[in-house]
């Protein structure tokens, strides 16, 4: 009973950390501010997490990586509808990142030095999601080098929006460039499934 109590409390302090790494940085959030956020003691957030600050980000990193995997890789992946699924695909990313409201955290370790220890995740996490966007984009017909291109662009676009976003308090800059990357890929998809039409 103590270890499940401990595991729950765990997993209801992985929110709380990423907000609190978002707003701070890796560097920044002090075990001070990291104890504000999650009401837990500092002797709790060592129980929970011994491996310390490293080891909170590595479980916000892969909450980060279970949510984009059912909700944004997956369908992707998967998707029998291309068009429908970069559709969703814009849908959910505008809703999570709160139209450029909220820091795309894997981004934000990737510029600096302080992500080097989570480097490989950082990589897959993107490589990932270039890679469902370009089997997407080639389930609707769309050459495997284009897509690979047009999927590079997109996401670029998208980390790009959420940095204008914020950088010009101005949400509307972030539903403008996201509808250009939707109908870009969308307008390919139209495109080459045209050119192989009967």
């Amino acid at each position: 009973m103590k270890t499940r109590r401990a595991l729950t409390d765990r997993a209801s302090a992985v929110p709380a950390l990423a907000e609190a790494f978002r707003e701070h940085g890796f560097e920044g959030a002090s075990l001070t501010v990291l104890s504000q956020a999650t009401g837990l003691g500092k002797g709790s957030l060592y129980n929970f997490f011994p491996g310390g600050k490293e080891e909170m980000m590595e479980a916000v990193l892969a909450d980060i990586d279970h949510w984009f995997a059912e909700s944004i890789f997956l369908p992707l992946e998967r998707a029998e509808d291309p068009a429908q699924a970069i559709a969703s695909m814009f849908e959910d990313v505008t809703a999570y990142f709160r139209s450029g409201r909220r820091v795309c955290l894997v981004g934000c370790l990737g510029l600096n030095t302080s992500g080097a220890a989570f480097a490989v995740t950082i990589r897959d996490y993107f490589a990932r999601w270039i890679s469902a966007i370009a089997q997407c984009l080639e389930v609707g017909k769309v050459p495997p080098d284009a897509a690979r291109q047009l999927a590079e662009e997109a996401v670029s676009g998208i980390q790009g929006a959420i940095v204008l976003a914020r950088a010009l308090e101005d949400e509307t800059t972030f539903h403008r460039i996201l509808r250009r990357q939707h109908s870009t890929l969308t307008d390919a998809i139209g495109a080459w499934a045209g050119s192989q039409a009967p």
